[in-house]
């Protein structure tokens, strides 16, 4: 059984790298490909299979700005009527939203040793997987 708190690390629960997003968007596609070549091991949670999470979102939103998790230019967003996306304005307005649609969650997120990464830019990746102490060298 799980605990509410299993997210406490990350959703693999030993502290291991999760990519979050859906599986037909290019830019996780891409994060894909980069971890798989990396040879970085990593658990997939498909939003449109496995859903969202209160509890994960909630930590998220404690790490991250909610309009940096908030995608205001997919699909998602657009299809939202007028009243939808304006009643958007604050943390709790698009928790509400991204809970209701997790494909509002901007894609992909990374989730490795405690840290954060949101959207695809393979620089960002390399040097993220590199870790704090390894800024400076060459893999």
């Amino acid at each position: 059984m799980t605990s509410p708190d299993s997210h406490a690390r990350n959703a693999t629960g030993d502290g291991g790298t999760v990519l979050y997003g859906i599986a037909q968007c290019d830019q996780v596609r891409k994060a894909k490909a980069l971890l798989n070549a990396a040879g970085i091991a990593y658990r997939f949670h498909d939003f449109r299979v496995d859903g969202l999470d209160g509890a994960l979102l909630d930590r998220w939103l404690q790490r991250l700005p909610w309009d940096a998790l908030l995608n205001r230019r997919g699909t998602s967003w657009r299809k939202l009527d007028e009243r939808q996306r304006l009643a958007v304005t604050d943390q709790m307005s698009a928790r509400a939203a991204m809970l209701a649609e997790p494909l509002l969650v901007k894609r992909p997120v990374i989730e490795h040793e405690e840290r954060l990464l949101i959207g695809f830019a393979e620089p960002l990746y390399l040097s993220f997987f590199r870790g704090p102490g390894e800024q400076g060298r060459q893999a």
